[in-house]
């Protein structure tokens, strides 16, 4: 090879390196472009609302702080503990609260059910504290019960001092255990009511004016079946929100906290989870689920069914691999109409999904002796 031609491979092979190196750099600069499965957030998860399936999630288990989407835990903690038409006398520590705020009065009197749609639509730290005090009688009480709110929802790793979300280095959750809390709220008719409303008029006496306030939450504008849940920002949280949307009778719930884009990333990943499962009814219910056998009885069978229905969120791919076991007990005559028999399990992959028991169609009665002794005499007889 002549000196040119080596100079020319030479260039070749550094201008391949280049670009190749080139390539790799963009490929990371824009994750987003490229790979769908990433997120901008410092925490997210996307939950099928009725199973709690997660359909995708990254650093959901990751302590965060959250902000105003503790609101979310606030309100269903106020409505399982207050009549909703209660008056409350908005105390001292309920005026002049930092950050957002619907500007209550000392002595003001406004419902319960106003406060909520203040907390929930306006995001008023001064409402968060008003509630918090008249359910509690101060706020250490009312964070108890928030924390108890969110056990009882399953979410264990999370730790409530204050119903608004400023900053305390004490008060945190997970991805995880906020999408799970705000699930539970999510089946709360009224919690799922006020989550939905677009705008609200509160009544201020005291003022001699209603109060017109918008929901802040923009996916109740911009994505269709948009139907909750709650913004959030401060600067050690970041921007976070809670987003829900109900399509084709599958709801899903999105957290995204320390997130950017939160109302971008939250359509477009509640748009994936559309786009790749639905909720498909596996089990009806009053389901004919097969025939248990019976010792001792008049009839050798019995029909058996399950009560409930089961839906489950599935891709395409996944409906093959659901298998249905029917596991029945041993059963001696006489049995009741239905009695326990047995039970069905749904698996998915082999991993069990749903279990539940199965009862009797009919009843069957026992062999008597007179029975036995009938059955005899004709053999007697010859």
């Amino acid at each position: 090879m002549n000196k040119k031609a080596c100079s020319l491979y030479i260039k070749y092979i550094l201008f391949s390196i280049f670009l190749f190196a080139s390539c790799v750099a963009i490929w990371g600069y824009f994750p987003q472009a490229i790979d769908a499965h990433a997120s901008s957030a410092s925490s997210m998860i996307v939950l099928e609302a009725s199973t709690n399936r997660i359909l995708k999630q990254q650093n959901a288990y990751s302590k965060r702080y959250m902000a105003s989407t503790t609101k979310i835990v606030t309100a269903i903690t106020v409505i399982k503990h207050a009549n909703l038409d209660d008056i409350v006398t908005v105390p001292k520590e309920a005026v002049g609260v930092e950050g957002s705020s619907i500007y209550l009065e000392l002595g003001e009197q406004i419902k319960v059910l106003d406060l909520l749609y203040g907390l929930m639509l306006q995001s008023g730290n001064d409402t968060a504290v008003a509630l918090a005090i008249y359910v509690g009688g101060s706020v250490p009480n009312f964070a108890k019960l928030m924390n108890d709110t969110a056990k009882e929802a399953g979410a264990l790793n999370s730790n409530f001092v204050n119903p608004h979300g400023l900053h305390d280095d004490n008060h945190y959750t997970t991805a995880y255990d906020l999408g799970l809390v705000s699930t539970y709220a999510m089946k709360d008719e009224t919690f799922k009511k006020i989550s939905a409303t677009k705008s609200h008029t509160v009544d201020r006496p005291k003022k001699g004016w209603k109060h017109a306030i918008k929901n802040k939450n923009k996916i109740l504008h911009t994505f269709d079946g948009g139907d909750g849940v709650k913004t959030g920002f401060t600067k050690k949280a970041g921007r976070c929100l809670v987003s829900s949307a109900t399509r084709d009778g599958m709801q899903v719930v999105c957290v995204v906290l320390n997130c950017g884009p939160m109302f971008e990333e939250c359509r477009a990943l509640m748009q994936q989870a559309f786009d790749n499962y639905s909720l498909v009814n596996i089990l009806e219910s009053y389901c004919y689920a097969g025939q248990a056998n019976i010792e001792n009885g008049r009839q050798e069978q019995v029909g058996a069914y399950s009560q409930k229905s089961f839906y489950y969120p599935l891709r395409k791919d996944e409906i093959p691999e659901i298998k249905k076991l029917v596991e029945f007990d041993k059963i001696k005559a006489p049995i009741k109409k239905d009695q326990k028999v047995g039970r069905i399990i749904i698996t998915l992959h082999d991993r069990p999904l749903f279990e539940q028991e199965l009862y009797s169609i009919d009843e069957v009665k026992g062999i008597t002796i007179m029975d036995k002794l009938k059955d005899l005499l004709p053999d007697w007889l010859g």
